[in-house]
C-alpha cells in the first residue's frame, strides 16, 4: 500500500488555492484521499489533505511553498500513529479508558509511558505493560517538580503530552517545552464552581446540565483553544453522586474525542480557538 500523508495549510486566502495544490501533487503522482477547507469571515484560509503515493515530503513542500503564494503555513505529517506521554494523579477514569483504547488498538497513538505526581495509579497501568513513573511532588517546588518531570520526558520524547485528570498547575516555562502539545480534559463547571468537589458545588446550585471540555493548555489557567465539548442533562433527581458518575463518562468521551482529532491532524489552532477539518 502506497504511504499516506496529510497536507495541512493555513494563511491568508487567495483565489484558486485548492486548484494549486491539487495541480501540483497531480503532477508529483499522489492520489487525494480527501481534502477539507474553510475560509473564516475574516478570509483566512485553512485546508487539510490527505493524499497517498511515493514521495519525498521535503522535496514536495519545497514545491509547494515555491509554486503558492507567501505567507502560508505548510507542513506535511505522514499518516502514523502519534507517541504520546500520560499524566495523571489520583482519578483512574480517563486513564483507565485510554488504557483500554490503547490496548484495543483505537486510540492512533502509542503511550510511551504514565508518570503521575502520586503512585496509586502504578498497579492499573502495569496491568497494560507499559512503563510507569512515580515523580512525587512532595519537598520540591513546583519548578523542581517540573524539572524531574521533563527528565523524564527527554527519555520519551512524545509528540503530545496528554494530562488524563492531572490534577496539578502546569507553569509557562514547562508549557513552552510544548507548545500547542499538551491537552487537558476538566469539567465544563470552570470558572463558575471551581476547586475541590464541583459535582457537590454544582448540585447544591441545581445545575441543569453537566459537561465536559477537552482543550490545549496555555499559560491561562484552563483557558487554552477549545478541541471538543459536550453536555448532559440532569435534574433534581441527580445526587452529587450520580452527577460525578454521569460526568466522568462525559470526560472520557470527551478526551478519547479530542485526541482522536488531534491525532489525525484534524485541528488547526488559529489565535485562541481551534478550526476543525
Amino acid at each position: 500500500m502506497a504511504e499516506q500523508h496529510i497536507l495541512l495549510m493555513d494563511g491568508p486566502d487567495h483565489k484558486g488555492l485548492i486548484y494549486q495544490v491539487t495541480r501540483i501533487l497531480f503532477e508529483h503522482n499522489q492520489n487525494i484521499l480527501r481534502n477539507d477547507e474553510y475560509v473564516s469571515p475574516s478570509g483566512y484560509f485553512f485546508m487539510r489533505t490527505a493524499f497517498s503515493g511515493e514521495i519525498n515530503p521535503q522535496l514536495l513542500l519545497q514545491e509547494l511553498q515555491r509554486q503558492l503564494p507567501e505567507g502560508l503555513n505548510l507542513r506535511i505529517n505522514p499518516r502514523k500513529k502519534k507517541d504520546i506521554v500520560l499524566l495523571v494523579t489520583k482519578e483512574h477514569h480517563c486513564l483507565g479508558d485510554l488504557l483500554l483504547r490503547y490496548a484495543f488498538d483505537e486510540l492512533d497513538a502509542n503511550i510511551l509511558a504514565v508518570v503521575s505526581n502520586y503512585n496509586i495509579l502504578q498497579p492499573l497501568v502495569s496491568k497494560f505493560g507499559i512503563p510507569f513513573h512515580f515523580v512525587s511532588h512532595e519537598n520540591r517546588s513546583r519548578e523542581e517538580h517540573e524539572e524531574a518531570i521533563l527528565r523524564t520526558m527527554d527519555v520519551y520524547r512524545p509528540e503530545f503530552l496528554v494530562l488524563a485528570k492531572y490534577m496539578r498547575i502546569i507553569t509557562p516555562s514547562f508549557v513552552a517545552k510544548y507548545p500547542n502539545r499538551i491537552i487537558n480534559i476538566h469539567h465544563s463547571f470552570l470558572p463558575a464552581f471551581i476547586g475541590a468537589n464541583p459535582y457537590r458545588q454544582a448540585y447544591e446550585r441545581g445545575v441543569k446540565i453537566i459537561g465536559a471540555t477537552a482543550h490545549f493548555v496555555n499559560n491561562d489557567l484552563d483557558e487554552g483553544p477549545i478541541i471538543a465539548q459536550d453536555v448532559k442533562a440532569v435534574d433534581h433527581r441527580q445526587t452529587a453522586s450520580d452527577m460525578a458518575t454521569l460526568g466522568k463518562e462525559t470526560e472520557k468521551s470527551v478526551l478519547s474525542k479530542a485526541l482522536k482529532l488531534v491525532f489525525n491532524d484534524r485541528v488547526f489552532i488559529h489565535q485562541n480557538r481551534t478550526i476543525i477539518l
